[in-house]
């Protein structure tokens, strides 16, 4: 695993060893950033079940201000620090070790408000929709915050309008996929 381009491109990035988390590959990050470019210049990047970082690692060195990682596996959190420190990118990074909800509810105390904010969560376990409720219930997300979940190719998200969001895009891969939500005022 690598980062794709910027500031750091063509570094390598550690992994989290065992079956615990599960790297996004290259090409699906490639893709997933192709998609995104445009909105990333000096953005606020949240990257919720971080695993090894390489998802907000990549979104700083393609010009994110800043990223903040929530993660509360320790491998995971040293992996994540090491690949930061590497790469040069850890003065524009937070590293939170803690549960993905109360990392969002830590950030809502700080009134922090994300313009990305990606999740790879466990698949099949619903950690979608909890998430997703407990973010629309707050003030991370802005009327022009846009959220990317990677989830199986399963995973139904036709909950998303009951709890005010809206699907924007979807990109459907082999086995998983990337959802594209927004927050619907009303």
């Amino acid at each position: 695993m690598r980062v794709i381009a910027g500031t750091a491109r063509h570094l390598p990035l550690k992994t989290v060893e065992g079956m615990q988390t599960r790297p996004t590959t290259d090409r699906l990050k490639e893709t997933l950033f192709n998609m995104i470019q445009n909105e990333l210049a000096q953005c606020r990047f949240l990257d919720l079940f971080s695993g090894s970082g390489a998802i907000g690692i990549e979104a700083l060195s393609r010009g994110a201000a800043e990223a903040v990682f929530v993660e509360k596996q320790r491998k995971a959190l040293d992996c994540i620090r090491a690949n930061l420190e590497f790469t040069r990118l850890n003065d524009r990074a937070i590293v939170m070790g803690c549960d993905v909800m109360d990392g969002i509810r830590r950030l809502e105390e700080d009134g922090r408000e994300f313009d990305l904010i990606f999740m790879d969560p466990p698949y099949d376990q619903q950690w979608e929709r909890r998430v997703l409720e407990q973010l629309c219930r707050g003030r991370i997300v802005g009327k022009d915050t846009i959220l990317i979940v990677e989830a199986s190719q399963k995973t139904d998200f036709s909950f998303a309008e009951e709890i005010r969001f809206e699907c924007i895009r979807q990109k459907r891969y082999k086995t998983n996929q990337h959802v594209f939500l927004r927050r619907r005022d009303k």
